[in-house]
């Protein structure tokens, strides 16, 4: 049997990856989240980072997986920080918090409304309005420690529901390069062109920091559906024909979800591209898997 194409990590094509986790809401989940954490560790990612619920809801499990990560693992955690129900100095003294606990990277971001993803955002009195008014704000907050948070922010690579357009979506992570953002880190897609396509409009527009694509590994296909609704990203139809019929076939589901973002990977890395962020659901073996596609093991990974 003839080996997939697999192009091992060098000095010159060196993959770099993160990792998102969400906290958990049970102790079961927890249970599964650590595993995950502890499978990927080796994986020497570039950092991890740890989301919010909508609305903020999971602040608090949040703050206590960020803490758990700093105290327990070798990983470099990025704290998720959003402007949703807390005024701005909630938000700073939960920045406070992250610094004393070890944390030096910020996701800084609107965030969803407490009714979730398309519902309307309304700024909380006395709150950041958006995240280029968290990034501002972040960056002003005593300045010897807000100067040393690395910030990362999210765009969107194709238009979202609330979008209003190429020029303001463009002009938007624009201003938050502006207001000090360090890197962008892209919704989900499937086809390379939409992120090189959205890459070109940046760059024409006057962003300049690194653009990383975020790679979903959601093997749930009406999951991914829902998800992709509310956020604007579009599924292409080889896609539908791959999961057709998998609906009760978990193990091969999972097969063709590694295989799909390891391709759109390789194609990106054809391009030049080395970072990738992937969206991992607190599934460690579908990260895994996709890592190892790329020919990134835990030794390269760590001397990459």
């Amino acid at each position: 049997m003839t080996p997939p194409a697999i192009q091992l990590p060098t000095a010159e094509n060196a993959v770099r990856v993160s990792f998102e986790f969400f906290p958990p809401k049970t102790e079961a989940m927890n249970a599964r989240l650590w595993e995950t954490i502890q499978r990927l560790e080796p994986m020497a990612p570039a950092f991890v980072s740890v989301t919010y619920g909508a609305g903020g809801s999971t602040r608090e499990r949040t703050h206590d997986t960020v803490r758990r990560i700093v105290a327990e693992t070798t990983l470099r955690p990025a704290a998720h920080l959003t402007c949703v129900s807390a005024t701005k100095e909630e938000v700073l003294a939960v920045a406070e918090e992250y610094w004393q606990a070890g944390v030096r990277h910020i996701v800084a971001l609107r965030g969803d409304p407490p009714a979730g993803m398309g519902a309307k955002f309304e700024a909380h009195p006395g709150g950041f309005v958006d995240s280029v008014d968290l990034i501002r704000g972040l960056r002003e907050h005593r300045p010897e420690l807000g100067k040393c948070f690395e910030i990362s922010v999210s765009c969107y690579p194709e238009l979202h529901p609330e979008s209003q357009g190429w020029d303001a979506e463009i002009g938007f992570l624009k201003a938050k390069q502006d207001a000090g953002a360090d890197r962008a880190i892209t919704q989900f897609f499937f086809e390379p062109e939409v992120y090189l396509a959205f890459l070109e409009k940046a760059r024409a527009g006057g962003v300049t920091m690194p653009i990383v694509p975020g790679i979903m590994l959601q093997p749930n296909f009406n999951g991914l559906k829902r998800i992709a609704g509310l956020c604007g990203a579009s599924i292409p139809s080889w896609l539908h024909t791959l999961y057709d019929g998998l609906d009760e076939d978990e193990e091969t589901r999972d097969l063709v979800t590694a295989n799909v973002a390891a391709d759109l990977c390789r194609k990106l890395q054809a391009q030049g591209v080395q970072d990738f962020h992937f969206y991992t659901l607190n599934r460690a073996g579908l990260a895994l898997s996709t890592c190892r596609l790329l020919g990134l093991n835990p030794q390269s990974a760590k001397a990459a």
